[in-house]
């Protein structure tokens, strides 16, 4: 429980309604509101369509840092926090998605290397965004649904394990996580704050790194409001006690050169095992990663940890302790390029359309139900300032059904002008601490 802020009293019976129309009108709830509906959609008592209300109220009139404060802390509480062995620190990164953002599946054996705990709850697609989860979900066997103890068990053992929200730990963020994601309620400060900060809090580290994300392929698009998220989830994670620190990266293009579930998985063996160098993605890893050392007051050899291999070899421990074999990931049976409609240079990419491109070619989820097909996606596409022909590749498609939407998207996507581009976008922006 935080210093000063006592359990709120029910002084009278509440209707779901009631709360519903009064952050709809633009009220301020009591914490006391924000508690009992919580509580009710974790145990059933309140049904999906309540919950996605409240939501949408929410994202409408939004909600001030109090509000935050006790939404993050009823969805903390409505599970368990971990009580981890006394051991080496206890590190965490998280990032708010974005495309080809695959960043958490590198930092996490390479910390883990450096003596230092990782334990990651993640999270599955969000709008275009590819998740961690369904990621590591490519990889045959692989098992991101732990038991609290297996997950304390690896993560003490290993050093790192990524596991998705579980029935323990901050309950209601799994569920409101799923109903977010079909309800239009994913780009809302508010909601985005206490469902990261909420399993990140349970997860009791004592660090953690937020990667802020911002641009068209974000759900914060300006960096103003990316901002706004840094210093909320700072400000939350210093008042539960913890080392927080936020770097606000751009996400106005694609991160990397692989973009799809299979294929990043692949992408990142590559890495660590020194067969890729992909700049701007090792640029925001490392630079996520070394804050993770500083925090616990480790040197930085991160990149002697790729040299030598030992992060893919911690990176193999941690699959094959969770279950996963990833010398068979699925490939799509499909492969094509995607022309460019036009010669110029590329001035701008509208990256969540390369996302949705992404989804329908099976790759996520349309509605909560939907099965994914792993093997699909993008690899090799064109960043903001190259020069493309008439015909050239924007990027390559890899496909198991009709791409001809998904092939629409990626072309529109794309910016082309006659001009040189005189300014690349700045990969690190700020840092907040």
């Amino acid at each position: 429980m935080l210093a000063g802020i006592g359990r709120p009293r029910y002084t009278a019976p509440m209707l779901p309604a009631q709360v519903i129309q009064k952050k709809r009108d633009g009220h301020r709830l009591t914490e006391a509101e924000i508690r009992f509906f919580i509580e009710g959609f974790t145990r059933g008592d309140l049904p999906d369509y309540q919950m996605a209300a409240l939501a949408m109220a929410v994202c409408f009139q939004g909600m001030n840092f109090d509000e935050t404060m006790w939404l993050t802390r009823a969805m903390v509480e409505s599970g368990k926090v971990v009580d981890w062995k006394p051991g080496n620190f206890l590190a965490d990164k998280h990032s708010t998605g974005g495309i080809g953002d695959k960043t958490s599946l590198l930092i996490a054996p390479l910390v883990a290397c450096c003596g230092i705990r990782v334990p990651m709850i993640s999270g599955r697609g969000l709008g275009p965004t590819g998740g961690t989860l369904d990621k590591l979900e490519a990889i045959p066997g692989f098992r991101t649904g732990l038991s609290l103890t297996e997950f304390q068990r690896i993560t003490d053992t290993v050093g790192c394990c990524l596991i998705g929200a579980t029935p323990e730990i901050a309950p209601a963020d799994r569920k409101l996580y799923a109903l977010r994601d079909v309800t239009a309620t994913v780009s809302c400060l508010p909601l985005i704050v206490a469902s990261i900060m909420s399993k990140k809090l349970a997860e009791n580290v004592d660090g953690l790194v937020l990667d802020v994300k911002w641009g068209t392929g974000a759900f914060m698009r300006t960096r103003q409001a990316s901002l706004e998220l840094a210093r909320a989830m700072v400000e939350v994670g210093k008042r539960y006690g913890k080392k927080v620190v936020a770097l606000q990266t751009d996400m106005n293009q694609p991160l990397g050169e692989k973009i799809g579930n299979a294929l990043e998985i692949q992408e990142c063996l590559d890495i660590l095992a020194g067969k890729s160098r992909p700049k701007d993605l090792l640029d925001v890893s490392l630079a996520l990663a070394a804050e993770m050392l500083q925090f616990a007051g480790k040197p930085n050899d991160l990149e002697k940890l790729i040299t030598s291999g030992a992060a893919l070899e911690k990176f193999h421990e941690m699959i094959h302790a969770q279950g996963g074999n990833a010398s068979k990931l699925p490939v799509a049976k499909h492969q094509r390029p995607i022309p460019a409609p036009k010669s110029g240079y590329i001035h701008g990419i509208s990256c969540d359309q390369i996302g949705y491109a992404v989804i329908a070619l099976g790759g996520g989820r349309k509605v909560a139900s939907d099965k994914i097909d792993f093997a699909v996606g993008f690899e090799h596409p064109k960043k903001i300032g190259d020069r493309v022909e008439c015909g050239e590749p924007l990027l390559l498609m890899h496909y198991n059904s009709d791409p001809t939407d998904a092939e629409r998207m990626v072309q529109a996507a794309y910016d082309i002008q006659d001009q040189p581009v005189t300014h690349k976008p700045q990969l690190i922006t700020e840092r907040i601490a």
